[in-house]
């Protein structure tokens, strides 16, 4: 299989409306998870990068032509991105499917999709936002309006590097905000192209600026800029922390953030004559994207009475999946992102086996011979609740398998950690399932189905999975506004 980057590659900083190298001249390598193999030199940028994305967004916003244009207007040059998003659709998944070792068919099939899907929904919404009066009386009209907020900064994950992107410029863009995207420096070569076909769509020079470079340099920048309002991250804990930590210290920027997640997958003892219905799901729910997802069924908890039957249907729809080159068609489980993700993984699995874990299926390093990270999805059993493996975030295609005595067992365990993003309960019950969808701690909870929502439905997490608003859905708006109250006194 070939990893030739489709014509154009974009290495440099998107400033003002072109491709700049950083200031210093600095680069770092962009490296392919399935062969270890350099792709490209980018462009290293720090604080000086930074400061010049920022005056472009302030200028840009300041002036008007993005922020006072008529929403209308707004709306019909991102559906003219998301033309340009779908002539290029194809070079744009092969991109991405190279530089983050995806299956080429995922990003073909569901990622670019769903960055689509996620600007036109945006865009539509444009000039369908209002405002409200107040019950004033007569003396008075009270108007409640949304203004953009300003300079929005974006930290991007490396996991889903476009449709993350998508998720955020979409509202903040369609709002009349200028944006400066910090991308992932694992994976940024899709959203250098994204920026330049926005301006081939007509956004204003300075609207949208993207700086790659390390996130403790140019993320950190970012962070403490005085003059950015708003800054939407999308990662690990220990980084969201951080960003708190900036807004103290520099002008109180708003913060939103999108962190980790450990989702229980419920089920119940009243599934028995479908648990390979549940295994498909829940196997899918935990490998796909190999596992790299916030959102990742990682634990699953079943009823005892159906425990062994059911891990055997596990391990069965698991061992369906194909670890391969990501460019082949039949592959559905490609090369985890970097060197470092698969030592951790490979030192959860190993330290849960060596204190009495059972690997079903799966648990060692495949493919070594050619260069690249991978690691095929594994199912671990006799796991304790104290352990590791059954409690913090892997980010690697594993999963663990509990026995609970009943639902409210279920549910105990379910809560039973410092997260709450996402569940599954799969239960033929309804009352089972709306009582244990209400009493997870989560943002979102599927039922008899993983899933995420869709771009309608705001999208984070309960207690250390999220802070300060939501992704998706018209929830996503007021982040990325600010609420004025105009009162006037009728004379």
């Amino acid at each position: 299989m070939t990893t030739a980057l489709p014509d154009p590659v974009r290495t440099l900083a998107y400033l003002d409306g072109g491709f700049v190298p950083a200031v210093s001249g600095a680069t770092f390598e962009s490296i392919d998870p399935a062969t270890g193999r350099k792709l490209a030199d980018i462009a290293a940028c720090d604080a000086q990068d930074v400061d010049r994305a920022v005056a472009s967004a302030r200028a840009a916003f300041d002036s008007g032509v993005w922020s006072r244009m008529h929403p209308s207007e707004r709306r019909e040059i991102l559906l003219r991105l998301v033309a340009l998003l779908e002539e290029n659709l194809e070079d744009l998944a092969l991109t991405e499917a190279i530089d983050a070792g995806k299956p080429l068919t995922d990003c073909r099939e569901f990622d670019l999709p769903d960055t689509i899907t996620s600007i036109r929904w945006y865009a539509e919404a444009a000039d369908k936002l209002f405002g409200k009066t107040a019950p004033a009386g007569d003396g008075a009209l009270g108007m409640i309006v949304h203004e953009p907020i300003g300079v929005v900064g974006a930290v991007l994950p490396w996991n889903f590097p476009l449709a993350m992107l998508a998720w955020k410029l979409g509202p903040a863009l369609a709002a009349g905000n200028s944006v400066v995207v910090k991308p992932p420096e694992l994976t940024s070569l899709t959203t250098l192209r994204f920026a330049e076909l926005a301006t081939e769509a007509g956004l204003p020079d300075g609207v949208l600026n993207v700086v790659p470079g390390l996130g403790h340099v140019a993320g950190k920048a970012l962070g403490l800029h005085g003059d950015v309002d708003v800054i939407s991250f999308t990662g690990s804990n220990e980084v969201g922390r951080e960003f708190l930590r900036y807004s103290a210290e520099s002008n109180l920027k708003k913060i939103v953030l999108e962190l980790g997640g450990k989702a229980p997958q419920i089920v119940t003892a009243d599934n028995a004559d479908r648990l390979a219905l549940v295994a498909e799901d829940l196997a899918e729910a935990a490998f796909g994207n190999m596992g790299q997802n916030c959102t990742a069924g990682s634990r699953i908890l079943v009823d005892a009475a159906l425990f062994e039957d059911f891990v055997d249907e596990l391990v069965t729809a698991t061992e369906r999946f194909v670890v391969g080159d990501p460019l082949d068609p039949a592959t559905t489980i490609g090369a985890l992102v970097e060197e470092a993700a698969l030592e951790r993984v490979v030192r959860y699995v190993d330290e849960a086996v060596a204190d009495g874990a059972r690997v079903r299926t799966g648990g060692a390093r495949v493919r070594e011979d050619s260069g690249g990270w991978f690691y095929p999805p594994t199912v671990v059993t006799d796991v304790r609740e104290d352990m590791a493996i059954a409690r913090e975030e892997i980010f690697g295609p594993v999963v663990v398998v509990l026995p609970v005595d009943g639902l409210e067992d279920a549910i105990r365990l379910a809560n039973d950690t410092p997260y709450g993003l996402a569940a599954t309960i799969w239960s033929r019950d309804i009352d089972d399932a709306l009582t244990a969808a209400r009493a997870v701690r989560a943002g979102t909870v599927a039922i008899n189905g993983y899933s995420e929502g869709d771009i309608t439905t705001p999208f984070g997490g309960y207690k250390e999975s999220g802070f300060g608003g939501r992704d998706n859905g018209l929830e996503a708006f007021a982040q990325y506004t600010e609420t004025k109250t105009i009162w006037i006194t009728l004379r």
